[in-house]
């Protein structure tokens, strides 16, 4: 390499900041029953990283557990509780305001704020969380970041902060939720799974 003059392009190891605030105790309603037989039951929400250019970028989502559909997102420089607000309001305003959901993410200081709590009180969403470094409770959405990252991120990042989010909003809208099969939808796309759910009802809906 050194004769070639070639260098090696690495993405810098990321660490996230140590939180100096200390957890809300927030008990786990979920209890990685994963299995969902509606929608607007159980959402589940994580965040992120994403280099892009000099520096880490932060994707924060919000997966319906019925049919693995990503509702909500938000794309910023800082893992904070606002950007886990944006996704959450996408999440709730394009679900049409639902009522009774639960809301399942890890211990993360963006989803213990009380910004963040305050914000759930208001949507009448209730707050579960997975047990303190174990990422098994919330293995949809680490799933999902996989596939993201394996399907669709370069292996050396975005070159900037604009190109990663058209990249990662086209990769959701168009590929993920509308074309991408998921196993557990038996090889249906989340969008296509929701879909059959909806004609589903209407059919029960006009027979009784």
């Amino acid at each position: 390499m050194n004769e070639l003059d070639l260098v090696s392009c690495q993405i810098p190891k990321h660490k996230y900041k140590k939180a100096n605030k200390d957890h809300v105790a927030i008990p786990n309603i979920l209890k990685r029953q994963f299995a969902v037989v509606e929608p607007n039951t159980y959402w589940c929400g994580d965040v992120t990283y994403i280099w892009t250019g000099n520096r880490w970028s932060y994707l924060a989502v919000v997966l319906d557990l019925f049919s693995r559909k990503i509702i909500g997102w938000a794309f910023s420089n800082s893992p904070d509780s606002e950007l886990t607000m944006q996704a959450l309001m996408m999440a709730y305003e394009s679900r049409g305001k639902p009522k009774g959901v639960i809301f399942h993410s890890d211990q993360g200081t963006h989803y213990t704020s009380r910004k963040f709590r305050q914000r759930l009180w208001r949507y009448q969403i209730t707050q579960s969380m997975s047990r303190r470094g174990n990422c098994w409770d919330n293995a949809p959405m680490e799933r999902f970041f996989r596939s993201l990252k394996t399907e669709w991120v370069p292996t050396i990042g975005y070159k900037n902060f604009n190109e990663a989010k058209q990249a990662i909003i086209h990769y959701i809208m168009d590929y993920y939720n509308q074309v991408r099969p998921h196993t557990y939808n038996a090889g249906l796309s989340p969008n296509e799974s929701e879909i059959r759910c909806e004609l589903s009802y209407k059919t029960v809906a006009n027979i009784t």
